[in-house]
């Protein structure tokens, strides 16, 4: 059989379905080897919706957790040198583990011998990311060997080790030593934006310089700690994004790099919150070498008490919803979460919260290599600003910044909050002229392939419904809808406007309104829409139980259509979906 070629590609991130049949069933062959494919293992992957909270791309286009050139590699399925070098250190950082880790001599040569297994099939037929392997080696480790965290003596010694170095009079008069004059300052506000940044800026310095958490480290001479940081940067471009005259404060999602460092990062993080802005934390949900996880956020006495120090909230829901998510950063403006992943960071892998954060963010700061391969090493666009600070391979400190793409549309929670008010203030006038207030939750999307059908038929009734029901003001939540608002801010907006009070009629639409409809329009009934109800839509079902919750405290609310226990029998929405989720079997 003759070698598989594909279509010309000018760049791996230009991949995507629909191009060659060959070269879409590598993709597919390549996501599900990765054990990143939603479509096969929807339950432990990020849906298509979830992943365009983050990555900014089109219908066809492919995500993959990887460099270009690790992309590449594997795409033309050539043992580079490069390809072959990450594979071996992968082994290498797994056999270190299981020789300093196994608990006997038996488990031992059993876990080798099986990780070896996995290893010469990966380097003989290389599909598999080589971060994907160690992630899939270091599960067999820790579940063969019964260890939850075989680093976390180390990572706590790095955390000591460092909070010592911050205590040391060399670090304070390093770090707080005055510039002398700050130049370019006009008013007092300009000078503390420059202290501010000058604090920021050497610490971001000594977040990377691992020399103050080596076990085999030597007293720092001031000198040393002076000729480090006083070098540090350029930090040009956070610079522009800090820039006080911005019109509002951000909110910022921050990805650490290693344990030891962790503690400068919450020190910077203190100074984003001084200057006004809130931060979220997240941290990695279990081991991941030194990389610090939620754990070490309760279990590391000293990781805990410089996150209590500066009045860090662990929040420890991994499906969060946008509105507690908004609600807890405006109580708490430094959050702490899990990525929801045991690996390098890993969009597919992500929890909903983490995927709801980086959406709810204006910027992310992310530490270190490996953040950067995945961030910066890639032409992939996120749909947030990205800024990447780590030691390039000389040791010098290095900022990178990669802005989301322009024409990206996107909605804050200002405008969807002003959009919200709109609608209420009309429906205050129109009560208040003495007109009934209605409601209309219909199907949208939970009808694959069918969402333009389910637009029309939501239209064409509420027409119908405005010509019969005089003094009603009836609301069709599709003449809200503005391109770029996602199910997430649809469902953030409508749940502002339905606890609001006004609403006298809530109806949810029924299997005759769908049958009517197609009757005004002048069609038979399609077998697809034949029975459906708004019991099929897993946004109509959140509303149900927000309908519940409001008529308890406005009794005289009046609820139309399904009984509302025909809705439970769903899971809650997904995230970011219009389209519909099982029907849970018990």
């Amino acid at each position: 059989m003759s070698p598989v070629s594909f279509p010309s590609i000018g760049s791996p991130s230009e991949l995507r379905y629909g191009k060659d049949p060959l070269l879409d069933a590598w993709l597919l062959h390549f996501l599900s080897e990765n054990h990143i494919e939603y479509s096969i293992d929807p339950t432990r992957n990020a849906s298509p919706e979830q992943m365009r909270f983050m990555v900014a791309m089109g219908p066809d286009h492919i995500y993959v957790p990887c460099s270009d050139a690790m992309l590449g590699y594997l795409l033309e399925k050539n043992m580079e040198p490069a390809l072959l070098d990450a594979y071996a250190k992968v082994w290498r950082q797994v056999l270190t583990l299981i020789e300093d880790h196994c608990p006997g001599q038996y488990e031992k040569m059993m876990i080798l011998s099986l990780c070896d297994h996995k290893y010469r099939q990966a380097v003989n037929a290389p599909v598999l990311i080589p971060s994907r392997l160690l992630k899939r080696l270091t599960s067999i480790f820790l579940a063969q060997a019964g260890q939850e965290d075989p680093h976390r003596e180390r990572k706590r010694a790095m955390n000591r080790r460092a909070k010592l170095f911050m205590e040391t009079h060399a670090m304070d008069a390093a770090l707080n030593t005055c510039p002398g004059v700050v130049t370019n300052c006009a008013t007092i506000r300009d000078m503390r934006f420059e202290l501010d940044m000058l604090e920021i800026s050497r610490l971001l310095c000594l977040s990377v310089w691992d020399m103050v958490w080596q076990e085999d480290q030597v007293a720092l001479a001031p000198e040393d700690i002076e000729r480090e940081i006083y070098n540090c940067g350029p930090f040009d471009a956070l610079r522009h994004i800090l820039d006080p005259g911005r019109p509002k404060s951000m909110k910022i999602l921050y990805l650490p790099d290693s344990a030891g460092g962790l503690l400068f990062d919450i020190l910077v993080i203190r100074s984003l919150i001084r200057m006004g802005h809130r931060v979220i934390l997240a941290l990695k949900e279990g081991f991941f070498f030194d990389c610090p996880t939620v754990w070490d956020a309760e279990e590391d006495p000293i990781l805990a008490q410089y996150l209590t120090m500066f009045g860090a909230r662990l929040l420890g829901d991994s499906r969060m919803g946008k509105n507690a998510l908004l609600q807890a950063l405006k109580e708490n403006p430094f959050l702490v979460i899990s990525d929801g992943t045991r690996e390098r960071l890993n969009l597919y892998k992500t929890s909903v919260t983490f995927a709801r954060a980086w959406k709810e963010c204006d910027l992310v700061i992310a530490k270190g290599e490996f953040n950067h391969r995945r961030l910066i090493m890639t032409r992939t666009e996120f749909t947030r600003d990205v800024m990447c600070v780590h030691r390039a391979a000389g040791g010098q400190l290095q900022a990178d910044f990669k802005p989301k793409p322009q024409g990206l549309r996107s909605f804050t929670e200002p405008e969807i909050v002003a959009k919200s008010d709109a609608i209420i203030a009309r429906m205050r006038a129109e009560k208040a002229a003495g007109k009934t207030i209605m409601f209309y939750s219909a199907i949208v999307g939970s009808v694959p392939h069918e969402t333009e059908t389910a637009i029309k038929i939501l239209h064409t009734f509420v027409k119908h419904l405005r010509g019969r029901l005089a003094g009603t003001y009836i609301i069709n939540p599709a003449e809200h809808f503005e391109e770029g608002m996602d199910a997430d801010d649809l469902m953030f907006m409508w749940e502002r406007v339905q606890r609001s009070g006004f609403i006298n009629v809530w109806r949810f639409q029924t299997t005759q309104d769908i049958e009517q409809a197609f009757e005004l329009m002048g069609r038979s009934v399609p077998p697809v829409w034949i029975g459906k109800d708004a019991t099929f839509s897993t946004g109509c079902t959140k509303e149900m139980h927000i309908a519940l919750d409001v008529q308890r405290s406005h009794s005289e609310m009046q609820l139309i259509g399904p009984d509302p226990e025909k809705f439970f029998r769903r899971r809650e929405y997904g995230i970011g979906k219009f389209f519909d989720a099982a029907i849970v079997v018990s």
